[in-house]
């Protein structure tokens, strides 16, 4: 019975080396006679140049414990996703709106994203609104026999202005209202 059981031991012991010998080979061939981009012997390709910092992107110094200074670049989209301010963020004035007509208040108009009763729901759209391109405000208001609601808005636009932005959101998939500024 133990001649028996050393021959299996034995075939299993032969039949692995063979398998691993098999696909070893397998393994050399595709590599070394299929060449792929991978594994090209071609010089290898320098990476492009990468662009310089503008001059006016913001940039904060900071000296660590090796004594080197080293250079942090400062983003924006923190503190538009979130509202909270941040004393080392720039911000950028306000683009003054051109006023057409002197009766303002009749023409302008807010477009109107969601309402919500939530706030965090309200946030998770503005965010939204900003991964799109657009700069949401979240304005509370408490209404009557209803109570507290935020509502995400964009603007104030002119008449042209508003539609023009609800059709840009309305290819995002946001579907929004508009509103006339009171």
């Amino acid at each position: 019975m133990s001649g028996e059981k050393s021959k299996v031991v034995a075939g299993v012991v032969i039949g692995m080396v063979l398998g691993i010998t098999i696909a070893g080979g397998v393994a050399w061939y595709v590599v070394n006679k299929n060449p792929s981009e991978f594994t090209s012997k071609e010089k290898a390709r320098t990476a492009p140049p990468v662009a310089a910092l503008p001059a006016s992107a913001p940039v904060v110094a900071t000296a660590p414990a090796s004594g080197v200074a080293e250079t942090k670049q400062q983003f924006e989209f923190y503190k538009v996703l979130t509202d909270k301010s941040d004393s080392t963020v720039r911000k950028a004035p306000p683009k003054p709106k051109p006023v057409q007509q002197a009766n303002v208040a009749q023409d302008m108009y807010f477009v109107q994203a969601g309402s919500f009763q939530n706030v965090g729901d309200a946030e998770k759209l503005k965010a939204k609104l900003a991964f799109s391109g657009f700069e949401a405000g979240i304005q509370t208001a408490t209404i009557p026999d209803k109570g507290v609601w935020h509502r995400v808005r964009l603007g104030p636009y002119n008449g042209s202005e508003a539609g023009k932005t609800i059709i840009a959101l309305k290819q995002n998939g946001i579907i929004a209202t508009q509103v006339h500024a009171q």
